[in-house]
């Protein structure tokens, strides 16, 4: 028995620290579920799973017919209350969507736990290196390699002083920008007029730079540039 209670424990501390550091990959990087969260889910997902796999010690005078252990639908209903908590954590902003990496990350971290639970040791660490990897690694191998940007970017002008379409794409050409999917809106009943659009780049700081820009034009009524991506 007192094996058992210390392959419990093993797991245990196995699962926490593996849920801390993937957390802490999160906070290190400001996303709203972070070091606490993913111990949380990690740690939970073993201690269900250790519980799935030992029920039988909590029925042991029942006759062996009458006992049916599955563990894998106590791992079903874990991922399905994780789908739940990674859902609280996607926010949508204009046409901007952001946190399904953390999402994808707490229901990682929920897999590890659950396996470290049954105690497929192997696998919950190949996976941890792996998460960690994409976390870290990824993010590195995203700013090296040649890609584009986007973003969404609305602007307004009062009615009487809004500029041409061919003039605004030239002041965000000049910024090595490219705008896209142009909308035009009559906003605040007809008194100002707003252009809607997609714009792209290789470099983000353009988006910065093309922001500076329009925060000196006295024409500008209102803006914002929202980017795209996690």
């Amino acid at each position: 028995m007192e094996n058992e209670y210390l392959t419990m424990l093993l797991r245990l501390v196995f699962a926490l620290f593996a849920g801390g550091f993937i957390g802490l990959e999160r906070s290190y990087h400001g996303r709203p579920a972070g070091f606490r969260t993913h111990t949380l889910v990690c740690t939970a997902s073993t201690v269900l799973m250790l519980f799935s796999v030992n029920q039988w010690e909590f029925v042991a005078d029942a006759h062996v017919e009458t006992v049916r252990i599955d563990p894998t639908r106590m791992a079903q209903g874990i991922m399905t209350g994780i789908g739940f908590l990674g859902a609280g954590v996607i926010m949508k902003e204009n046409l901007a969507i952001r946190g399904l990496t953390t999402a994808a990350s707490i229901w990682m971290t929920a897999s590890i736990g659950i396996i470290i639970g049954v105690g497929f040791y192997f696998p919950a660490a190949v996976a941890f290196l792996m998460t960690l990897g994409v976390l870290s690694l990824f993010r590195w191998i995203e700013d090296v390699i040649p890609s584009l940007y986007f973003g969404r970017l609305s602007i307004r002008f009062l009615r009487n002083e809004s500029i041409s379409e061919k003039e605004l794409c030239e002041v965000i050409n000049n910024h090595n920008i490219t705008c896209t999917n142009l909308s035009y809106h009559l906003e605040e009943k007809g008194k100002s007029f707003q252009y809607q659009m997609t714009v792209r780049s290789k470099k983000k700081d353009n988006f910065q730079k093309l922001a500076e820009a329009l925060n000196k034009m006295d024409r500008v009524h209102e803006f914002s540039i929202v980017p795209t991506g996690d």
